[in-house]
């Protein structure tokens, strides 16, 4: 058998053979607590019974289960010996009836790497709790199943835990003569089951909705946490955003939600944002936040609870058959967590963010050597991994809101809801969806997908300005390119704003005074609505962000906005411009100094807070990969000279207070700022309206231990004051930052040697291994790490396999000789898994740009 990773093909037999009709999963977790005696790993006992039929009897096939030992394998009363049909991870069936049960009780482990059944120990004061995480295929980690999306199948799960401990499930449970039963589920997929068991911080409240019919759905609504998080949990607003969201869903789908209750959990060490198990949805606990945070954070958090609500019906009621199909439902959930985040919430700015935050994730991973469709080839379960990227959520997010553009925003919730009525409980291809919205919108939607799904690649769109000798426009055209391997050339509907300079009530603004809505498609189009109109001073060819392209600008509209883009008075717009702008940097268009000089000047102005603090991430990057390197020390010192200023001068309290404090502590590289920085620390100086709260004392820390400025003692003293899960992954991060060759060694072994380290550990000490200011002292560990990676991808978990490649990268060895090196190990191990393949191909990418911007960078010095 061949192990672990399940092919397409494999799959599609599987499913044309079999079909379940249910499971009963029982699971003994008494043993996560109390000392753990043996070798082995700690264990807990798993009992499945799976009733499924089989469309030709006499046929073969299996089940997933990957467990340390299994006790007793029966199939239709017949006692199968586990040594011969289990091989680790899957259980052959032989002779199958045409009506089967099969039962597997097995030892299955605990998980300390955020896969399967994860345990964890909270140091603060040493309870256990447990959560499963699935997504693509691991809940064949804690019970036997058929691990694919398109078996599908109703569950009833009971489970025996810890006296005083409360468990979860996707149904409604209940405690009786000491074991948890819950209630049966509609058919799901496997990968959105769930379990949750400890002492957690539990809070609970409804949600009550009456139809146009009359009938009337009552929800319970449950949010938890760790018990030393319940001091900073707001669940209010948790439920605040959660009602808002199940009204806007309501309003929009018209199918009720269908699952029941609605827990959201909040868990430590989670690998993902969240987690969209029907009735039990797992939130990583980073979004409780411990001191105070920006109105983006609270943005964050409520897009992603929007989110995985859209994900009630895009993905759980109906699901993609194959994980080719993944877009189908988190492109959809991206897009309909803005566009409920915009239309229900007090977020009314999510689009800013969209465009700003989500579709620089898209236009990056749209432009490296592993870009796929949207609509990808998945061809087994380590693809799939790898496939929760920029494309599937951000690009697609991007081209459905297109979509909404193309179609209309009533044709396209209309085919939504007869998608939903017409696949309840089933599963889908891409044909499904588009059928459904060639029947409502009138459009041919083949070659929509064709253009837009089915080919990978990002557009740019320039503007070309012809003016009359009386100063108007004789012609605008949107000049179209595509990059020279994705040469597809796409339908946009796209809005051209014109801009000008005028004096407001402050000085000068940069404010929009025409607009047009027209299709862009082929190489040139020329707008004719615009013809005749003032000559403008800036065009924006994807005003109001309507579709998914890379923005250009000519000379003139460039010039405006190196002279006045802070003046921009539409937020959008100037979140387009910087998006644009950075955009260029990447594409060693603009020089990397030039892009940081624009922030320095302007992000001060900037009025919407996660656009201040990407923009904030943007000049840190453009300091440590774009400039030339003969100019980073000077790069480093106008940060820091000029992040200093900015705090100083930002109004007290307010959140560009707070954001300019934490790009301080990044930027942070000389004594002043290192004074400072201690001086906030310990409380011989302050700054009016700033909190030095507990997670920005960690952050402050982090700069000073980078420079060496703070050391192991002063380390030890604050986890002292802050001895909690989070104060140890902040210290673990801070101990490994500083700048010690036998420090780096330490780290080295720890992730690379060892699988010791929790998940939330390997992260991170990664995150501390390499900070910029270090390249000479980790250059060291370039080679090992080309000599370590292929092991380190056999040996690990998917996950803790693809923090190492990804994590560990020798980024800031940016060098020919270092791309050189990466050649190398690609062309000498063409034999290695595609998905390791496929990281380092990634990070090459990086590396290879860094070098162009680098270039355009000295060229302009």
């Amino acid at each position: 058998m061949p192990g672990e990773n399940l092919s397409r093909d494999e799959a599609r037999e599987r499913a044309a053979l079999l079909s379940v009709d249910g499971y009963e999963v029982s699971l003994d977790l008494r043993t996560a607590v109390g000392e753990h005696s043996g070798d082995g790993p700690r264990t807990f006992r798993s009992v499945t019974t799976i009733r499924f039929r089989c469309a030709e009897p006499g046929a073969n096939s299996f089940a997933d289960l990957i467990a340390p030992s299994v006790t007793a394998v029966s199939l239709n009363g017949r006692d199968l010996d586990p040594g011969e049909v289990f091989d680790g991870s899957r259980i052959l069936l032989e002779d199958l009836a045409a009506d089967n049960e099969l039962v597997v009780d097995a030892q299955c482990a605990y998980s300390r790497t955020g896969e399967g059944m994860h345990r964890f120990v909270d140091p603060e004061d040493g309870e256990v709790y447990l959560y499963t995480q699935y997504e693509p295929a691991d809940s064949r980690r804690v019970f036997a199943n058929f691990e694919q999306p398109d078996l599908k199948s109703p569950f009833r799960f009971e489970v025996r835990a810890p006296e005083g401990w409360t468990v979860w499930s996707n149904g409604e449970g209940r405690l009786a003569d000491g074991v948890w039963r819950f209630a049966e589920t509609k058919p799901i997929s496997t990968y959105i089951t769930c379990v949750v068991a400890g002492p957690y911080h539990y809070v609970t409240d409804s949600y009550a909705r009456t139809f146009e019919d009359g009938t009337t759905l009552e929800i319970p609504l449950g949010a938890m946490c760790r018990k030393g998080l319940a001091p900073h949990f707001d669940a209010d607003d948790v439920f605040l955003v959660t009602k808002q969201g199940l009204d806007f869903f309501h309003d929009h789908f018209d199918y009720p939600y269908p699952f029941g209750k609605y827990d959201q959990a909040f868990v430590p060490e989670y690998n993902l944002g969240a987690m969209e198990n029907p009735g039990l949805v797992t939130f990583r606990e980073e979004y409780i936040f411990r001191g105070k945070v920006t109105q983006a954070s609270y943005e964050a958090r409520a897009n992603v609870i929007l989110h995985e609500m859209a994900h009630m019906w895009f993905g759980d009621l109906v699901t993609m058959e194959w994980w080719d199909d993944l877009w189908l439902k988190e492109s959809f959930a991206d897009f309909m967590g803005s566009f409920a985040l915009v239309g229900a919430t007090r977020f009314t700015d999510g689009w800013i963010t969209f465009a700003n935050r989500r579709k620089a994730w898209a236009y990056r991973a749209d432009q490296l050597p592993s870009t796929h469709p949207v609509t990808a080839d998945i061809r087994d379960l380590q693809d799939a991994k790898l496939n929760f990227d920029g494309i599937t959520y951000a690009k697609g997010a991007s081209v459905l809101k297109q979509l909404v553009a193309y179609v209309g925003q009533d044709a396209f919730l209309e085919g939504a809801r007869r998608y939903f009525k017409r696949h309840a409980y089933g599963n889908t291809r891409l044909g499904d969806l588009l059928s459904a919205l060639e029947e409502t919108s009138g459009r041919d939607m083949g070659a929509w997908a064709r253009s837009w799904l089915q080919t990978a690649g990002v557009n740019s769109l320039t503007p070309q300005v012809l003016l009359t000798p009386e100063g108007r426009i004789e012609e605008l055209a949107v000049v179209q390119e595509a990059a020279e391997a994705y040469p597809e050339l796409r339908p946009h509907r796209v809005a051209i704003g014109l801009y000008r300079r005028s004096e407001g009530p402050g000085g000068p603004v940069l404010e929009r005074y025409a607009r047009a809505e027209t299709d862009v498609d082929g190489a040139r189009t020329v707008v004719a609505e615009l013809a005749g109109a003032e000559a403008p001073d800036l065009v924006l060819v994807n005003d109001d962000d309507l579709t998914y392209c890379k923005t250009r600008f000519d000379e003139t509209s460039l010039a405006a906005l190196r002279a006045g883009l802070g003046s921009m008075t539409d937020p959008l717009a100037r979140a387009l411009c910087w998006s644009a702008l950075w955009n260029m940097t990447r594409d060693a268009l603009l020089p990397a100094r030039e892009f940081i000089g624009l922030v320095l000047r302007f992000a001060g102005r900037e009025t919407d807070i996660g656009v201040l603090q990407m923009l904030h991430a943007w000049a840190e990057s453009a300091a440590v990969h774009y400039v030339a390197p003969e100019w980073r020390e000077e790069a480093g010192r106008q940060l820091c000279e000029g992040a200093t200023a900015e705090l100083l001068a930002a109004e007290p309290g307010s959140e560009q207070q707070l954001a300019w404090a934490r790009f301080f502590a990044h930027a942070a590289d000389a004594p002043d700022a290192f004074e400072l920085l201690s001086a906030l620390l310990d409380g011989t100086r302050s700054l009016p309206g700033l909190e030095v709260d507990q997670e920005l004392r960690w952050a402050f820390l982090q700069a000073l231990a980078v420079h060496d400025v703070a050391g192991e003692k002063e380390l030890a003293e604050e986890l002292s004051r802050d001895d909690t899960a989070s104060g140890k992954r902040h210290q673990v991060r801070c101990l490994a930052s500083r700048p010690v060759a036998a420090v780096k060694a330490q780290a080295w072994a720890q992730v690379v040697e060892s699988d010791e380290l929790s998940n939330a550990l390997v992260e991170a000490t990664i995150a501390g291994f390499a900070p910029a200011s270090q390249r000479e002292l980790t250059a060291p560990y370039a080679a090992k790490y080309f000599a370590v990676i292929e092991r380190i991808w056999a040996e690990r978990s998917i996950q803790i396999g693809m923090d190492v490649v990804k994590g560990l990268f020798p980024s800031l060895q940016d060098t020919p000789e270092t791309l050189a090196a990466t050649d190398a190990w690609l062309s000498e191990h063409e034999d290695a898994p595609p998905a390791l393949r496929r990281l380092v191909l990634e990070a090459r990418d990086d590396l290879a740009r860094g070098l162009r911007g680098q270039a355009c960078d000295a060229a302009a010095g």
